[in-house]
């Protein structure tokens, strides 16, 4: 195959692939520009809407990992066509929810679907891209998360406030059936395609999960994947509620600003991120990863003021909490190709099957219920300091904008975590090519 034929190919599949994780995340962040007329149609609870958040996350990140492992035996794009085709189909039947749990079980259902994007993608651009481009190749996957976000939160709200919140579901459902077919056109590499060493493609002996899980560096990334997830489906969450509660902003205003603060922003933050990773990656083992931390800890304090403003400043809270979300942001770039540099292509889905499981089922799963948790238990100790005896919304808004500060505390400890994998990473990439480089003294894999 020639080398244009196979850049083609992979240029093809990257930008599929960016396709399908745009509309992953425009029917994921969905959800939090409908929390107000949600919450208010049924009566509900933040801890409620914290579930409603977290009910696809806990099937996502449980059904991730037989998904992982067959994405390491089976054809990627055919996984990836019927996952797609699968989550659109129920997000559109979201809609048509008639309760509080009808709505719960539709969201379980989108969460089976969207387990199949993340391992098969990484995958496949790990084998269609060689190591020096991966970063870049994973910011522009990643490009679908911030304008995934931006456009599910923007497009939604203002769907929402002219004809309600059903209609976004219908409208979100119809592409996926398009990117179904175009998934399953893209071309499936061999394992370890874009590597240097011809021994690439070997196959582990033993345990798949305890040939990844004995990593120190994946160890670590799988705790940041956790903490960076809590914080993010956090945000996704109750960004526009706290607009609209303690800035006094309307459905389609703190929606507006909340797609820009929150998704826009990532594109620049991947972008840059991406490429100043490559950069770092080149001169030094840990680069990438060096980067992300000092990221992630800049983040913390642009958060923590921003949350600070006073009723009323917008322009300086979005100026710093868009900052804020968008050094957040780089983390995907860095440490998506980082999890490719220590662990063997025939391995790859595998292990992004686990670190998504720790992710959505630690991380994400738990954002919105503990954020949520802790807005109504601040709420009911504003209410009990002013001696009332009902929750208003301006009990709410206070509830809310206390539990908010959860977030640059994850920041802060997210870093610290990254610090520590790029204190092991250096070493792990050299033992993988190491073990890359050895004969293979054995004909074939265990079936663990």
């Amino acid at each position: 195959m020639n080398v244009t034929h196979s850049r083609d190919r992979a240029r093809f599949a990257l930008a599929t692939l960016f396709a399908i994780n745009l509309l992953n995340f425009f029917d994921r962040n969905m959800l939090g520009a409908l929390v107000e007329p949600i919450r208010k149609e049924w009566a509900l609870t933040d801890s409620q809407i914290g579930w409603l958040a977290t009910a696809f996350t806990l099937l996502y990140a449980v059904v991730g990992i037989p998904l992982g492992r067959l994405s390491d035996r089976w054809q990627r794009p055919k996984i990836l066509g019927l996952g797609v085709a699968v989550w659109s189909l129920l997000t559109a039947a979201s809609g048509t929810a008639s309760s509080y749990g009808a709505l719960f079980a539709a969201r379980l259902g989108v969460g089976i679907g969207e387990a199949s994007c993340a391992p098969a993608s990484s995958s496949l651009i790990g084998d269609l891209f060689p190591a020096k481009h991966r970063a870049r190749a994973f910011s522009v996957f990643m490009l679908g998360l911030p304008l995934g976000t931006f456009l599910g939160t923007f497009v939604s709200g203002r769907l929402a406030a002219a004809y309600g919140w059903r209609v976004p579901f219908y409208v979100a459902g119809a592409p996926g059936l398009l990117l179904a077919i175009l998934a399953w056109r893209i071309y499936e590499p061999p394992r370890g395609w874009s590597e240097s060493s011809p021994g690439a493609g070997r196959l582990h002996q033993g345990s798949a999960y305890w040939c990844v899980l004995k990593i120190p560096t994946m160890r670590w990334l799988i705790i940041s994947g956790a903490l960076m997830n809590f914080n993010m489906y956090a945000i996704g969450t109750f960004l526009p509620a706290f607009l609209s509660r303690y800035h006094a902003l309307d459905l389609k205003e703190a929606n507006a600003i909340t797609a820009i603060v929150f998704g826009l922003v990532g594109v620049p933050g991947l972008l840059l991120g991406g490429w100043v990773a490559d950069y770092a990656g080149r001169h030094q083992l840990n680069g990438r990863l060096l980067v992300t931390s000092i990221s992630s800890l800049i983040a913390a304090p642009c958060i923590y003021l921003a949350l600070g403003r006073p009723s009323g400043q917008i322009a300086t809270f979005s100026l710093l909490m868009g900052t804020g979300c968008m050094l957040a942001f780089v983390y995907y770039a860095a440490v998506y190709a980082a999890i490719q540099d220590v662990v063997p292509p025939t391995l790859r889905s595998t292990a992004m099957a686990i670190y998504f499981l720790a992710m959505y089922l630690l991380g994400g799963s738990f954002g919105p219920v503990l954020t949520g948790r802790l807005s109504d238990h601040f709420a009911r100790l504003a209410m009990s300091t002013a001696g009332a005896t009902h929750i208003t919304e301006s009990f709410r808004a206070a509830g809310l904008h206390s539990a908010m500060y959860v977030i640059p505390l994850g920041n802060l400890i997210l870093s610290a975590v990254l610090l520590a994998a790029a204190r092991a990473v250096s070493k792990d990439m050299n033992e993988l090519q190491l073990w890359i480089a050895q004969p293979q003294r054995h004909p074939q894999a265990a079936n663990s």
